[in-house]
């Protein structure tokens, strides 16, 4: 046998003895290194890593300030707050949204505009920290909720503020509403600075007086250092630094003036402003038919978002200022104004009126059949003749009616405080070479000055163009810029500050040539269009009734109301102001589609000066009767 071979005992023993040793080595040096790291962290970094300990442990808090009331002229709240549980989904930290949709369902009440209005501001609102799926909780639902928690992570119940308009549709067009904060509004806020105090606010006001007066309603947030666990929950708070709650806007309007206003159109389409001459303050502000801006409070459910948008009515468009429509004959008073300021009409000044004008191979029809025969200044603003204005734009020109015009602020924004204004259309051959591309169509044909004497043709208003400029009538020349809001109170220091009324022009005129046309104007109400309208008022008011074409008549062709659908009929507008020795109000109406003026929109004027001026609460408007054949209306 072999005998195995002897082993090296010293060598191995070496080598045994120098792993052990690099073994010891190495353990000591990662020892060391683990003391150094040690040492780093504990005592070098002690400051910054107990900094973000206690970052882990404190959360900071923004709390968002109350916003400011709006209130109306009497003190009577407009738009208010109210505080209100909202269960709120995190979508970051729910793993199965339709999932956790479906349960909650199980354990509260969601209904599917719940879910649909969810879903509408997940796709809207990108990096939402949280998201509404259910509002206004009750205590009932709060403690099912609290007691089934653990269930779902991602899912919390929060403390809201929640806007709330206590007169529900009641001037809506005037408050506006809220909307939740776009990405447009954050870069806007950063723009201005302010984006800081929106912390922990999600909505922003987005028309109206909301938005106009944001920086005044919104207010400062706050911030409170709260204690929170390992699961991010909430124990303690720990410090807070309050938010400043916004500043009251006090407004010119006087809300049962404006329910009045919005009563006497029943469900009719139109606007009315009213405006007290002396001041621009804007009583009333009227655009038909309204919204409820309660729906915007929690965000608007999609269904509802698209009645609002789809509607033939258009009740999100505000028509008193951003709607335009042709003046009709309540344009004749200016004219008027304009024939004696220019010295082409005198007081005494008499046409014959055949019943039409003649222009080129044209015949332009007066509004009454037959004509109103010997009519002289005064006569034809109380009867309102179509013939006697035909005949005044041919001799004035289109130059010297659009320059005279100007005075009045029309085709020109009147600067109310609310956003949205149209600018409206004064036509002039400078306007229409800017507004058509064609050289053809920029040329002004003398044919077209005859019926902007009438204010048809090119001529578009809005219905405050048309208040601000028979309140300059009434104010003896002078324009007050129209304003709505009368005051913001600073609920911290209890400052007011009131808005000073702007004077921004005065119309050139001879005292003379402005009296007569306004004692044309009381015999419109007296003896003219507007008299059935204004039968038996114990005050004294100075008007023009307008019927505005909505769709153009062929030469020959006589318009019947009855034989045109309902979109395609004429408008129906009234100017007043009241009482003529001092007047106090001023304003315009338009009733879209409501055909003669002193039949439709008259006598909402009339509703609305016997409340300004007697508090008389008017009775349910009965309804126009149809035009008789045998007793047709002459003149608007």
């Amino acid at each position: 046998m072999r005998k195995a071979p002897l082993r090296d005992l010293e060598r191995e023993l070496y080598y045994f003895q120098l792993r052990v040793g690099f073994a010891g080595a190495v353990v000591l040096v990662a020892f060391t290194l683990l003391l150094f790291r040690f040492f780093y962290l504990q005592v070098i970094q002690h400051a910054t890593y107990a900094s973000k300990a206690e970052d882990n442990r404190i959360s900071i808090v923004p709390v968002a300030p109350n916003r400011g009331l709006i209130l109306d002229r009497n003190g009577v709240v407009l738009a208010r707050n109210y505080s209100a549980y909202t269960l709120e989904i995190f979508p970051a930290k729910v793993r199965d949204l339709e999932r956790t949709m479906r349960e909650l369902g199980e354990l509260i009440e969601v209904h599917a505009r719940d879910r649909a209005r969810f879903r509408k501001l997940l796709a809207e609102t990108k990096n939402a920290e949280s998201l509404p799926i259910r509002t206004r909780l009750t205590d009932e639902e709060v403690a099912r909720f609290v007691a089934h928690r653990f269930r779902f992570p991602g899912v919390e119940i929060k403390a809201r503020l929640f806007r709330q308009y206590p007169l529900g549709e009641t001037a809506s067009h005037v408050l506006g509403h809220l909307g939740r904060i776009s990405v447009r509004d954050r870069e806007r806020l950063e723009e201005l600075g302010t984006d800081a105090e929106y912390r922990g606010t999600e909505y922003i006001g987005k028309a109206g007086i909301e938005s106009s007066y944001e920086q005044e309603l919104h207010g400062t947030a706050g911030i409170e250092q709260v204690e929170i666990d390992a699961a991010g929950r909430g124990l303690r708070t720990l410090a807070r630094t309050p938010a400043q709650p916004g500043n009251n806007v006090s407004l010119t309007l006087d809300a049962r003036l404006q329910q009045v206003a919005e009563s006497a159109f029943g469900d009719r389409r139109g606007a009315l402003v009213a405006l007290e001459p002396q001041s621009g303050a804007v009583l009333a502000l009227v655009s038909k038919p309204t919204f409820d801006p309660n729906l915007f409070v929690d965000g608007i459910d999609p269904t509802q978002w698209s009645a609002l948008n789809t509607s033939a009515d258009r009740p999100l468009n505000n028509r008193a200022i951003a709607g335009v429509y042709p003046p009709g004959s309540t344009f004749k008073p200016f004219m008027a104004l304009a024939a004696l300021e220019l010295g082409k009409r005198t007081p005494q000044s008499t046409i014959f009126d055949p019943g039409y004008f003649v222009f080129g191979e044209r015949r332009f029809r007066d509004s009454k059949p037959g004509g109103h025969g010997s009519v002289d200044l005064y006569k034809s603003i109380v009867v309102s003749s179509d013939t006697y204005y035909y005949q005044l734009a041919n001799d004035l020109g289109i130059d010297a009616i659009a320059g005279f015009m100007q005075h009045f602020g029309f085709g020109a924004r009147t600067g109310i405080d609310i956003e949205g204004e149209a600018l409206g259309v004064l036509p002039s051959p400078q306007w229409k070479m800017k507004r058509f591309r064609r050289p053809e169509q920029q040329k002004w044909y003398a044919g077209e000055t005859i019926s902007i004497g009438i204010g048809q043709g090119y001529n578009a208003y809005t219905p405050a163009q048309l208040a601000l400029a028979v309140a300059t009538l009434a104010n003896r020349g002078t324009m007050m810029r129209p304003h709505l809001v009368a005051r913001i109170d600073n609920l911290q220091t209890g400052e007011r500050r009131p808005v000073t009324p702007v004077s921004a022009h005065v119309v050139p005129h001879k005292p003379e040539n402005l009296d007569f046309v306004v004692r044309a104007m009381a015999g419109v109400i007296t003896d003219g269009t507007g008299a059935r309208a204004f039968a038996g008022a114990p005050y004294t008011s100075a008007g023009k009734t307008g019927t505005a074409q909505v769709v153009g008549m062929k030469q020959n062709e006589k318009y019947d109301e009855r034989r045109v659908a309902e979109r395609h009929r004429d408008h129906s507008l009234f100017i007043v102001f009241a009482p003529v020795e001092a007047p106090k109000i001023a304003l315009a109406v338009l009733v879209e589609n409501g055909g003669f003026g002193a039949r439709a929109a008259a006598p909402i004027a009339r509703a609305v000066l016997d409340y300004h001026l007697l508090g008389k609460l008017p009775a349910a408007l009965e309804k126009a009767a149809p035009v008789d054949e045998t007793d047709e209306e002459t003149g608007d």
